[in-house]
């Protein structure tokens, strides 16, 4: 059955992008007069497509903000030397929270010169890093939410992918990092704050899950490197 939308609001709430539309042939808080049903309908169709290919980059970004933006963190920049390796990955992240999952795709690249992350959906580059262990540079959708900070994705991939001891001559007083096999837990005072756990060595290999103890996520980054 075909219905005219009369009124459209595209916005962003929290981060995510929303449309509501009256199905009803009515108009919504406009004067009907000044928005025809059918110039309406045609701006709605026109908005879901420009939007539709990058609402679930938007819904994994908003969900990572929280992930990444603890009240406290603890500033980490290690140089990309410090990984011990050069690797290059594409990498399938899926975030979870309250029984609600959303993927994205990432291209990492590290050598011992510089660190080098693009962030996908759909085929769009929604993000983007560059870090060469003395200046981070970045860019970002303006669809993205600002509490989604280059400097906090930059510390989640290190804090996952680097060797625990050169994290932890870098962590701040008040902060430890215990390993123990493929789990390592990062503690703010006596307070779990991230757990991370490993499918295998290396670990950028297989699977990595790491669980926000604080706000409730699990991410899941699936990794397959590019190279031998």
């Amino acid at each position: 059955m075909e219905q005219n939308f009369d009124r459209t609001a595209l916005g962003i709430a929290g981060g995510v992008v929303f449309i509501k539309w009256s199905p009803t042939g009515k108009a919504v808080g406009r004067n009907p007069e000044r928005m025809p049903p059918a110039k309406a309908g045609d701006r709605v169709e026109g908005s879901i497509r420009r939007i539709s290919a990058l609402t679930a980059a938007v819904a994994l970004l908003t969900g990572c903000a929280v992930l990444f933006f603890e009240p406290a963190r603890i500033g980490l920049r290690l140089p990309p030397a410090a990984l011990g390796a050069s690797i290059s990955l594409h990498q399938h992240l899926t975030v979870e929270r309250s029984g609600r999952a959303d993927a994205l795709e990432v291209a990492l690249e590290v050598d011992p010169q510089h660190l080098n992350l693009i962030g996908l959906a759909f085929g769009q580059r929604v993000l983007t890093l560059y870090y060469d262990g003395r200046m981070l540079t970045s860019w970002r959708h303006s669809l993205l939410p600002d509490e989604l900070r280059a400097e906090d994705v930059l510390e989640d991939v290190q804090l996952t992918l680097w060797p625990a001891d050169a994290i932890r001559q870098a962590l701040p007083a008040g902060w430890r990092l215990e390993e123990n096999g493929l789990h390592r837990t990062l503690f703010a005072g006596e307070m779990p704050v991230t757990a991370i756990e490993y499918s295998g060595e290396p670990r950028w290999s297989g699977m990595i899950e790491l669980y926000n103890l604080r706000y409730h996520y699990r991410l899941v980054i699936q990794s397959v490197s590019n190279g031998p």
